[in-house]
């Protein structure tokens, strides 16, 4: 099979290998859609991740495809899913705290830039879902980053009337608006490019915000988009660095909530005025991963366009442009996020509503 395989930092190699061999418990899927991701892209600048993936190997995590070897009858050959990139052990400590995304023993599977991916029995039993006969495979493997963005508004609880900064309009900084309109907020969004607030406006935000977040616009925000110019009652990070967590935390009102939900390179740190998180009654959370429940309720926002999946997913490439789709990602001259084809011819370039007949 054609696959993209990494082999350290920026060296990515479409190559033939063999296809994965299915083993008892396990599916055998062919990759019907995969889609780009910020996770992947950093992968790609660093040449490994930690915990998910040592090269050489497939990368790439998000996808739906279809069955064509399987031992499970929950499953049988030709059925259409999408799976999401790991599942918890439901034995250790965390788990049996119900915070699986936390679990020690959390099993990743990477692989989707390829033409057949094998997903572990684990992940068959606990995030194997199958799709609407009506949903195309683009859309449906926008559901793992989702289900994140689902536990993070759930993490933080927004609620009808409130008014919700979100820091970042990103493929997930988007989705977190999105969810935070379905909740009933006010939502603002800002970010530095205006192509990325276009798409946020069309998602259903209030107010987009154009600019890096210095300290006057930080004052702007606060005097322009909040009662008393005390600052919004939730505030979403969605962007990953340690000043725009810190000036999270500046734009909340007294007795709001923060979510940090952009991870933060490894031994970074947050800075906080200890005064105003004391007498202010600031909470502050975090949000990591996905859980088997938060992966339901995704699919079930994509099946029923509650959350518009081509508003994310613009364009379709073929597998052999991918090395130069992760470089136009480095450049930040890519849409939300783009469908990567196995099937299809390269240098072949598909745009959003194209995607709706292509699958």
């Amino acid at each position: 099979m054609l696959a993209c395989v990494l082999h350290g930092k920026e060296d990515v190699r479409l190559e033939r290998i063999p296809v994965p061999k299915q083993q008892a418990g396990e599916l055998l899927v062919r990759v019907d859609a995969a889609l780009t991701c910020g996770t992947d892209l950093k992968v790609y600048l660093r040449g490994y991740h930690e915990r998910m993936i040592s090269p050489p190997a497939v990368f790439g995590h998000e996808f739906a495809g279809e069955v064509v070897a399987s031992d499970n009858g929950r499953f049988p050959i030709g059925t259409r899913i999408v799976a999401a990139n790991s599942a918890p052990c439901w034995d250790c400590y965390f788990c049996a705290l119900d915070k699986p995304n936390l679990c020690t023993d959390l099993l990743f599977v990477n692989g989707a830039y390829a033409e057949y991916i094998r997903v572990p029995a684990r992940i068959v039993d606990e995030n194997c879902l199958i799709l609407p006969a009506d949903l195309p495979a683009s859309k449906a493997a926008l559901v793992e980053p989702l289900a994140c963005a689902v536990k993070g508004i759930e993490d933080v609880a927004v609620n009808e009337g409130e008014k919700v900064l979100v820091i970042g309009a990103g493929p997930l900084g988007l989705m977190l608006a999105r969810l935070s309109v379905l909740a009933g907020a006010e939502v603002t969004s800002v970010d530095d490019q205006v192509d990325r607030l276009v798409v946020a406006r069309e998602l259903g935000v209030a107010s987009t915000v154009t600019g890096r977040l210095t300290p006057e616009l930080v004052e702007q925000l606060r005097a322009e988009y909040t009662p008393h110019k005390l600052g919004f009652d939730c505030v979403i990070e969605a962007v990953g660095k340690p000043e725009t967590w810190n000036q999270a935390v500046e734009l909340v009102r007294p007795a709001g909530r923060v979510n940090l939900f952009g991870g933060c390179e490894k031994g970074t740190e947050l800075r906080v005025d200890t005064t105003r998180l004391h007498y202010d009654e600031i909470r502050i959370y975090a949000s990591f991963h996905h859980t088997p429940e938060t992966v339901r309720k995704a699919l079930e926002l994509i099946a029923t366009s509650e959350v518009p999946a081509f508003s994310l997913v613009r364009e379709g490439r073929s597998l052999l442009d991918l090395p130069n789709v992760l470089q136009e990602m480095r450049a930040g001259s890519t849409p939300p996020k783009t469908a990567i084809f196995p099937q299809l011819p390269s240098g072949t370039r598909l745009e959003a509503e194209e995607l709706e007949r292509f699958l």
